[in-house]
């Protein structure tokens, strides 16, 4: 009933907002909607405003808290439901390309071949971005999923070196029980369940499991031997969070290991954002590192701001943002905050810290040996219909609803039906 409510309220406030694009000092602006709430997100954010600002471009915001969009996609349809949708929209993976096929979305076509986009942006990103050739949304980042965020004094004082296999993980969360600490901190929300999930079974399923599984939707290794083993771990990492995990916010999570209260949280590159926000350094308060088993393979997210067709052209100050967003200097500076990785392959990782210049060479070497796959829990292996349909399967085995055998049967069947 809580979260029901929640999202008429968001709802009830998005409508209320009106679409228009003047900012308080009367120039013309955007009105863009997005679900960066947290105080690292923000700070990215504002890199942006502050670009648009200095060109005299007004930008009126529209956040919608919830960290994997859900709720910011509930509200937007109200929105375009209503004739009246936002200039910008924050968007992932295949939404992107199911507002485009709707006709919702504004060819930024002739903003994009004046500026070389086709030459700078990574064919995998393209993939979500162009629809039918058009260019329909501008690429604000390359957030990678399967990353393990810990404390350094924690787990020095524990003894714990960063583990690189399955085994030492355990071994490791087994010694954090022992000493009274937390060993995961994790929030009980379905997308939060499943990036946890999309490391997991990247790690033993392996590249190519993955793909047969979550892009191929092949039964055989979705309900498969190792699919079991995969909810086994699951059950283990289940076991090693806190009793209060349920419906946590993803930052509170990790400001449980930015404060020591937990070692390890599995969880997308924006957590650094938390981390640098917080003033901790790389390498001396914390430390970032692959899931064990996907040293070499990165899942990935890619953020984007969906330009809605406002009734013709696209506007010069669509035009603005989406030239802002790509370009290198925005790039380097929003990526540097965000914890992300650029959107574009030109732009050097001077500004980057260990954990962000770690990021792009993992991302170049991935895509180089075709070690790089779009994140099922993020948007971008399937289409929401499978997404949520995994989502579902991958809670309710989390909390117990399931066992490892039932939970990889209850897959094949809910791929298949929502297909």
């Amino acid at each position: 009933m809580r979260s029901f409510l929640k999202t008429k309220t968001a709802i009830a406030l998005a409508l209320s907002v009106t679409a228009g694009t003047a900012s308080a000092d009367g120039h013309s602006g955007v009105e863009v909607l997005h679900w960066w709430t947290s105080g690292g997100e923000a700070a990215a954010l504002n890199v942006l405003k502050d670009d648009l600002e200095a060109q005299g471009i007004g930008w009126t915001d529209m956040p919608v808290a919830g960290g994997g969009g859900e709720q910011a996609m509930t509200v937007l349809r109200a929105r375009v439901t209503a004739g009246n949708a936002p200039t910008a929209v924050q968007g992932l993976g295949f939404d992107i390309i199911d507002w485009a096929n709707q006709g919702a979305l504004a060819n930024l076509n002739e903003v994009a071949a004046a500026e070389g986009w086709d030459d700078v942006v990574p064919a995998a990103l393209q993939q979500f971005a162009k629809v039918d050739g058009a260019w329909v949304s501008a690429p604000v980042n390359v957030h990678s999923t399967n990353w393990v965020w810990a404390n350094k004094a924690v787990l020095d004082a524990n003894g714990i070196a960063a583990p690189t296999t399955w085994e030492e993980f355990e071994s490791a969360l087994a010694t954090l029980q022992a000493a009274g600490i937390t060993p995961i901190a994790h929030g009980g929300q379905a997308w939060q369940d499943t990036t946890v999930f999309d490391g997991v079974a990247m790690s033993v399923l392996g590249i190519d499991g993955y793909r047969a599984a979550f892009v191929d939707m092949d039964e055989s290794v979705l309900g498969g031997a190792d699919m079991v083993e995969v909810f086994n771990r699951m059950a283990v990492i289940r076991a090693n969070v806190d009793d209060n995990f349920s419906g946590r916010d993803w930052n509170l999570a990790t400001a449980m290991v930015i404060n020591g209260e937990a070692g390890f949280q599995m969880m997308g590159d924006w957590a650094k954002g938390e981390f640098i926000n917080a003033g901790k350094v790389p390498g001396e308060d914390f430390l970032c590192f692959r899931f064990p088993g996907t040293q070499d393979q990165v899942t990935f997210n890619a953020d984007q701001f969906m330009m809605f067709d406002q009734g013709g052209a696209v506007s010069e100050q669509q035009a603005a943002l989406a030239s802002a967003i790509l370009s290198p200097t925005f790039q380097s500076a929003f990526n540097v905050v965000k914890g992300s990785v650029p959107a574009r392959t030109d732009v050097s990782d001077e500004a980057f810290d260990a954990c962000g210049k770690q990021g792009m060479a993992d991302l170049a070497a991935a895509a180089s040996s075709d070690n790089l796959i779009g994140s099922v829990a993020h948007g971008h292996a399937n289409p929401a219909s499978v997404k949520n349909a995994i989502y579902d399967v991958v809670t309710a085995h989390f909390n117990g609803e399931f066992d490892s055998e039932t939970a990889a049967a209850e897959l094949v069947d809910a791929v298949s039906i929502a297909q």
